[in-house]
């Protein structure tokens, strides 16, 4: 089992930065695939970032390219997603997910452990 838990999100202007952790304990995520996914109010859980077990490919959705970066510490256990440039449309509750496999997925139906999110306010 892996349990995984967010930190890092809050209330932040338009415009400004937040980086959100995810640490996972349980065992070892070196080897499984993560991704970050939020929900907005009201709305679907949508993907927002995948990275592969070493880091070596990620993938974003268009509505963060360019913006958001995800990264991994396999040392530390630990999943990072740097946010910048944040517009109000990025209020959301964010979740890190892990896969059992060591390749990224878009798809949120391919993350089988689930932290209990963390919530971000951007306002205008």
């Amino acid at each position: 089992q892996v349990q995984l838990v967010e930190s890092g999100g809050g209330l932040v202007q338009a415009g400004g930065s937040l980086r959100l952790s995810c640490a996972a304990s349980g065992r070892t995520i070196s080897n499984y695939a993560m991704g970050w996914f939020r929900q907005a109010p009201g709305k679907e859980r949508e993907f927002v970032a995948t990275i592969s077990w070493s880091g070596g490919s990620t993938y974003y959705a268009d509505s963060v390219q360019g913006r958001f970066t995800i990264s991994r510490d396999n040392a530390k256990n630990t999943v990072y997603l740097q946010m910048g440039s944040l517009i109000p449309e990025g209020t959301a509750v964010y979740y890190c997910a892990a896969r059992t496999s060591l390749w990224s997925s878009r798809s949120s139906n391919d993350y089988i452990y689930w932290g209990q999110g963390t919530t971000v306010t951007v306002s205008s």
